[in-house]
């Protein structure tokens, strides 16, 4: 897979890594979830979909983006001719911050192997991060996604596609934001790529992250 190789995986199948994520006890989420919220979609797909965290329904169904924020991204799937059987969707964090707050530091680093073992796993082709948290973690940089959203990267073997979160494009206005009409632009972008590499496969182009300075927001 390229770079994701590199990063070290502590397991010789996604089925045990699953297994045991769904055990997990290692940070302090564990004792407020419901269940693990392991990933939703076709691991075999393309197109992997990189969220935050779950939220109250994906924390009672175990499913990843079944909420409002999940409506609105099989929504916008479907406006681009695609949906949760033509890609996989998995979070950063698999299990639910209380009451929808940001994930911890620490949170993130207990549950990083896990995302690891997907990508690694999975091999996408296509990666798109929705939101800070999930590109950060991708691009392994502190960057906005005001800055880089609907530019492609290079990361992990892939090529990556930052975007809002949908439940920030939500929260911002709905329908009539800019939020909304950049997400519809980036999910253009999201096919066009998918298509450019049907017609002619080739290696992720070379990355153009805006590097930033956050003081006291180091998430690793």
């Amino acid at each position: 897979m390229g770079e994701a190789g590199e990063r070290r995986v502590g397991w010789p199948t996604l089925e045990e890594a699953k297994t045991e994520a769904l055990a997990c006890t290692k940070c302090r989420l564990a004792g407020g979830r419901t269940q693990v919220v392991w990933m939703d979609g076709n691991p075999d797909a393309d197109l992997l979909f990189v969220g935050e965290a779950p939220g109250f329904h994906e924390d009672r169904q175990g499913r990843p983006f079944v909420g409002a924020a999940g409506q609105l991204l099989d929504t916008m799937l479907a406006s681009v001719g695609l949906d949760r059987t033509t890609c996989a969707i998995a979070n950063v964090i698999k299990c639910r911050p209380p009451g929808n707050r940001d994930p911890m530091p620490d949170e993130i680093a207990a549950c990083r192997p896990y995302l690891e073992a997907q990508i690694h796993f999975m091999a996408p082709t296509v990666i798109v991060t929705l939101g800070n948290f999930a590109t950060r973690f991708v691009l392994d940089r502190q960057v906005s996604i005001s800055r880089v959203r609907g530019q492609r990267f290079s990361a992990l073997g892939a090529v990556v596609i930052p975007t809002f979160h949908p439940a920030a494009v939500l929260h911002g206005g709905g329908q009539a934001s800019p939020q909304m009409q950049a997400l519809r632009s980036d999910f253009a972008l999201i096919r066009q790529v998918l298509d450019e590499q049907k017609a002619s496969p080739l290696p992720p182009e070379a990355p153009r992250v805006v590097e930033e300075r956050v003081e006291q927001q180091s998430l690793f």
